[in-house]
C-alpha cells in the first residue's frame, strides 16, 4: 500500500539474468504498476510480459471484483507496456490515457483499436474524484513520449522511469549504486530533457515519488531530487579517483594498482579501480561519471587500444559523457599507441582536459615508471 487510496501491484522479477538484454541485474528488478482507487478507478502502467500472469493476478485482488476504468500509459518501453493488450483483453471498458505519441508508439507493438483512448497534453487534468490527475510531458527522459502523471491529492509524482534503479523490491543495497547504475546506462546522455523535467517538477508539492522500477520513495525526497541534478548535470557527485584498465599481460594492471595504492598514500578520498575486461561495463560507466577525476589505463593493442578500453571509451562518448578531468596511462613495448587512440577518442566528447603528464610504460613497470606515477598522482590530488 502506497497510501489508503493507491495500491502496488507490481512484480519482482528474480529470473531475468540481463535487463534490456545487456545489463546485469544480480538482484533481479522490479515492474511497477499501481492503483488508484476513488469514484473512477486509474491504473498506472503495466509490466514486462514475462511477469503478465502474477501482475494481473495482483491486480484483480486489489480491485476486489470493480473494473478500472483507465489504464494510464506513461511510457511504452515493453519492460512496461507490453502487458496493455492482456491487460484490455481482462478490462475491455477501460479507456486507455496516453499523449499523442504513446498510441503512435504503441501501435508499433500492438494491433489495437484505440477509438476511445484518451489523448492528454501537458497541463490537463483527469479527476477521478477527489484524486485529480494532472499530466507532465517529459520527452527523451528516455523515449520520446514519455509522460509523468502527478495527483494532487495525495501529492505523488508518478515518475515513470525517472527515480528507478536496478534490483528487486526486496533486494538489501544501497538506492544510490544502483540508481546511479541504472540512470547513467539508461537515461545519462539525456540529461538537458531531465533538467527540464526537474525545473516543472520544483512547482509540485511532491510527497511520495512512485517510479517504474525500484522502491516508492516517501522519506527524504530532496535527497533523491538532488542526486538526480547533479547527475543529469554532469557534475561530480564523488571526491576522489576512479581508475579503469584494459591490461594485456597484467603489467598495466599493476602499473592501475600502483597509482591507486599511492593515491591512498596521499590522502585520496577514494581510488577506485576496474577492470574492463572482467568487471560490470555498465558499473564502469556510472563510475566514470559519478567521479570528477578519471584515470584510463591501457596496453597498446594492433596498432590502437586494447578492445575493452575502446569500447568503453566509445561507450562513454554515446552517454554524452563531458566536464571531466581525464589522466592517461599507455603501455607498449615496441610501439606505444595507445595513448594516442584514447586521446583520439576523448578529444570528441565535450569539455575532457587531459591532465598531464601522461605515463608511458614499456613492457614491465619499472622504477621510473614508478616515478612517473608519483608524479601523475601529485597532479591528480591537486
Amino acid at each position: 500500500m502506497v497510501t489508503n487510496d493507491v495500491l502496488y501491484v507490481g512484480v519482482d522479477d528474480k529470473d531475468i539474468d540481463l535487463f534490456e538484454g545487456q545489463f546485469a541485474v544480480p538482484n533481479g528488478i522490479a515492474y511497477n504498476s499501481y492503483v488508484i482507487l476513488d469514484d473512477k478507478i486509474a491504473v498506472m502502467d503495466t509490466v514486462d510480459r514475462r511477469k503478465k500472469d502474477a501482475y494481473l493476478e495482483n491486480l484483480e485482488k486489489a480491485l476486489c471484483g470493480k473494473c478500472p476504468d483507465y489504464l494510464v500509459v506513461s511510457h511504452v518501453e515493453p519492460d512496461h507496456a507490453s502487458s496493455v493488450k492482456a491487460f484490455l483483453e481482462k478490462y475491455p471498458s477501460a479507456t486507455v490515457v496516453g499523449n499523442a505519441k504513446t498510441f503512435q508508439m504503441l501501435a508499433l507493438y500492438f494491433d489495437l483499436d484505440f477509438s476511445n483512448a484518451l489523448t492528454v497534453k501537458e497541463g490537463d487534468i483527469l479527476s477521478l474524484g477527489k484524486h485529480e490527475l494532472s499530466f507532465v510531458m517529459a520527452p527523451m527522459v528516455h523515449w520520446p513520449e514519455v509522460m509523468l502523471t502527478y495527483d494532487s491529492f495525495d501529492k505523488i509524482l508518478f515518475s515513470a522511469d525517472a527515480f528507478g534503479k536496478f534490483g528487486a523490491l526486496n533486494a538489501q543495497e544501497p538506492w544510490d549504486d544502483e540508481a546511479a547504475r541504472y540512470y547513467f546506462n539508461i537515461v545519462g546522455k539525456f540529461g538537458m530533457p531531465v533538467q527540464t523535467v526537474l525545473k516543472k517538477a520544483a512547482t509540485l508539492d511532491i510527497q511520495i515519488i512512485c517510479p517504474l522500477h525500484g522502491p516508492v520513495l516517501k522519506e527524504n525526497l530532496s535527497y533523491y531530487l538532488d542526486k538526480y541534478n547533479i547527475w543529469s548535470s554532469y557534475a561530480p557527485e564523488k571526491e576522489g579517483v576512479f581508475i579503469a584498465f584494459a591490461s594485456l599481460h597484467g603489467n598495466t594492471a599493476g602499473a592501475a594498482g600502483k597509482l591507486a595504492e599511492i593515491l591512498r598514500e596521499k590522502g585520496c578520498p577514494e581510488a577506485a579501480t576496474l577492470d574492463l575486461a572482467r568487471d560490470d561495463m555498465a558499473d564502469a560507466l556510472a563510475k566514470a561519471f559519478r567521479y570528477g577525476k578519471i584515470v584510463l589505463a591501457a596496453s597498446s593493442y594492433n596498432g590502437g587500444v586494447m578492445p575493452y578500453m575502446e569500447f568503453f571509451l566509445h561507450y562513454l562518448k554515446g552517454k554524452n559523457f563531458q566536464k571531466r578531468q581525464v589522466a592517461l596511462i599507455e603501455n607498449g613495448s615496441w610501439a606505444p599507441s595507445a595513448k594516442k587512440t584514447m586521446t583520439d577518442i576523448l578529444s570528441q566528447m565535450n569539455s575532457i582536459t587531459i591532465t598531464e603528464p601522461s605515463v608511458t610504460i614499456r613492457g614491465a613497470v619499472k622504477e621510473e615508471n614508478i616515478k612517473e606515477l608519483e608524479a601523475l598522482a601529485d597532479e591528480l590530488m591537486k
